[in-house]
């Protein structure tokens, strides 16, 4: 089909069709084979097992350059085959003296599988994907019927194929982008609960920094219920995705800032202290170090502490005394 397709006069607009088709079949292939060295000839526990239900069932990349779809493995399949009878029908490849009643076997396949799709359709597009089932259903009867009585159909399975590889590939894609749909509902909805949550968490720490430090930062915490409830809508869903980002680093830059500030007081105590029990061996009983721990300390007791004198009080005292050395 690659070359009937280069040597087509409608090549460049057959080109992303087959570029979709060979990505989805490299993706099928890839996935193949690391299923294949998964089984490692039988040798599987259950472990392996597990890990080989994975790579059936969980997503693999099956894009072409308009974008990623994530699809399990028979979905991927079912997606080349559609893609492939497709091709083949805009290509009007036929298969030689191929024969039609295998064909229409593979048709009657092929709406019985479009029957079980239509049967996952939500109930806003569910009537639609049933007229088109319907429809499919009745075109292969007819061409059946018509087999059978000796009617030439070459000029009209052909059509056929190609509606119905349509109709399957729509709903394929159609189910995979719900499930991803749902998939980014439930995260945002989970993210939601832990920016809620972080965000309680992150106000407290701020009150709790103004209250203890000076100066303190003055950084606006985000309270992420200001957004509303998650929508449901593609492209209001990836725009609260979008804003909820924002809140998640907006309450980490908070929470470093508050954070930093009471960690910058812890610091200064602890070194206050370090050096006053290196004064006690080296120079003990002086009475400017003990003047200068003792503001110190006076400054670290007194709330909102005072950061900047507290700094250069530790300063003066890690100065005097590495000049009693």
């Amino acid at each position: 089909m690659d070359q009937a397709a280069l040597h087509s006069a409608d090549g460049d607009a057959l080109s992303p069709d087959v570029v979709l088709s060979m990505t989805v079949w490299k993706a099928v292939s890839d996935r193949y084979e690391l299923i294949l060295v998964t089984w490692d000839s039988g040798r599987v526990g259950q472990q392996e097992i597990e890990r080989i239900s994975t790579l059936i069932w969980g997503g693999l990349d099956a894009g072409g350059a308009g974008g990623s779809l994530a699809v399990s493995l028979p979905e991927a399949c079912k997606l080349s085959d559609a893609l492939a009878y497709s091709l083949r029908a805009k290509l009007a490849l036929e298969p030689g003296d191929a024969d039609l009643a295998a064909r229409l076997r593979q048709l009657r396949a092929q709406v019985e599988r479009i029957s079980d799709l239509v049967k996952q359709e939500p109930a806003n597009t569910r009537n639609d994907a049933l007229a088109k089932h319907h429809d499919l259903d009745r075109r292969l009867i007819d061409l059946a019927d018509r087999n059978k009585r000796g009617a030439d159909i070459g000029g009209l399975i052909g059509p056929l194929e190609a509606d119905a590889a349509k109709t399957e590939r729509d709903l394929i894609v159609g189910a995979a982008t719900r499930k991803e749909r749902a998939a980014d509902v439930a995260r945002a909805r989970t993210l939601r609960s832990e920016l809620e949550a972080q965000g309680t968490a992150v106000r407290a720490l701020a009150d709790k920094a103004v209250k203890a430090v000076t100066p303190a930062p003055r950084l606006a915490v985000p309270d992420v219920t200001a957004l509303g409830p998650v929508p449901n809508t593609p492209v209001e869903l990836s725009q609260y995705l979008t804003r909820l980002d924002a809140v998640r680093r907006a309450l980490g830059q908070a929470q470093a800032a508050y954070g930093a500030a009471l960690g910058r007081r812890d610091e200064l105590a602890q070194l206050l202290d370090a050096y006053q029990v290196k004064a006690a061996s080296v120079a003990a009983g002086n009475e400017d170090l003990a003047e200068l721990y003792r503001r110190g300390r006076a400054v670290i007791d007194t709330e909102p502490v005072d950061l900047a004198r507290l700094g250069a009080l530790v300063a003066a005292y890690q100065a005097y005394l590495e000049g009693t050395k």
